[in-house]
């Protein structure tokens, strides 16, 4: 039976929601380090420039078009990791859709789409994934929750709720796997502190202004996290010392907290600018916020006048 890589050179990896954010940034830090990485998102034709930059610089990365809520076609992603590859040793499930505002604004058909998404969706990966991982006798499942995982936090709720979906999901999981036996087959759940990346403008918004949350963390330091996570899963990880403050705080005064955690994120939306109502990017793919920095701390700066 084949053994666990413990190097990222050729490391097979499929990176789910690859076309932006944490995603685009762990696909490409990944091929750097010498693995094969299959990108999979909604959007196509970002998908392609990505692999096209990854092999001008050497890399190996094929694409795959996929919403992750239809599970025909996380199908697909895993046929054409293991069609091409003939294996998968890690599966990073990177998908994350928001929808911000008080619960009673946000139309259901947004609140259903999120838990489609980054419920529903992460299970189809990570169920293809495990069968995968249990026919070779080892791989690594990283699921990107958050430190909603933990907190769950006003102005967040489906979205958190969610969040904290696949936390318990992972530690679920892993006490299957100890089980049944595989201990070659571990299950990694990654969570940030609010972090720059292009979600915040893709989320459906109904607070009635730009989005926005304090001391928002740079995404380098969760894109490094990931790429570690794929040799060194941790079964509950946050990163960054605001992350684990929140953690260490929510286990000792909870409700403390939750209340301090509200306060904040609707202070900082009130700041923001003005914003009509809208479902940003979560029903379609837009052809904007491509990077893995969303620019939303440059914004901040100008609304603080800084």
């Amino acid at each position: 039976m084949t053994a666990r890589p413990d190097t990222l050179q050729n490391l097979v990896v499929v990176v789910a929601g690859a076309s932006s954010g944490f995603g685009r940034g762990a696909a490409v830090k990944l091929a750097a380090h010498g693995a094969k990485v299959v990108l999979a998102a909604r959007r196509k034709n970002v998908l392609d420039e990505i692999v096209q930059e990854i092999v001008a610089s050497g890399g190996t990365a094929i694409s795959v078009e996929a919403d992750v809520s239809d599970v025909n076609q996380v199908a697909e992603i895993h046929n054409a990791a293991v069609g091409t590859f003939n294996r998968i040793d890690v599966w990073v499930n990177s998908v994350g859709v928001g929808a911000i505002g008080f619960f009673w604004d946000i139309p259901l058909e947004d609140h259903a789409r999120v838990v489609d998404v980054n419920l529903k969706g992460l299970i189809y990966g990570a169920h293809a994934a495990l069968r995968q991982f249990r026919t070779q006798g080892y791989g690594t499942l990283v699921n990107v929750g958050s430190i909603d995982s933990e907190v769950p936090l006003a102005l967040q709720n489906t979205y958190a709720a969610t969040k904290a979906g696949v936390l318990s999901l992972s530690r679920s999981l892993n006490e299957e796997l100890r089980l049944a036996g595989e201990d070659d087959i571990k299950v990694g759940t990654i969570m940030p502190w609010a972090v720059d990346t292009p979600w915040w403008t893709h989320a459906a918004n109904y607070t009635g202004h730009e989005p926005r949350m304090a001391m928002m963390d740079d995404p380098e330091i969760v894109v490094d996290a990931i790429v570690t996570a794929c040799l060194h899963p941790k079964e509950e990880q946050p990163v960054g010392w605001k992350a684990k403050t929140s953690d260490i705080s929510h286990h000792l005064m909870p409700d403390l907290t939750e209340r301090l955690s509200a306060d904040i994120a609707k202070k900082e939306s009130d700041k923001a600018s003005p914003r009509a109502p809208n479902q940003g990017a979560i029903h379609q793919p837009v052809q904007d916020g491509l990077g893995v920095d969303g620019g939303i701390r440059a914004r901040m700066r100008k609304e603080d006048g800084r």
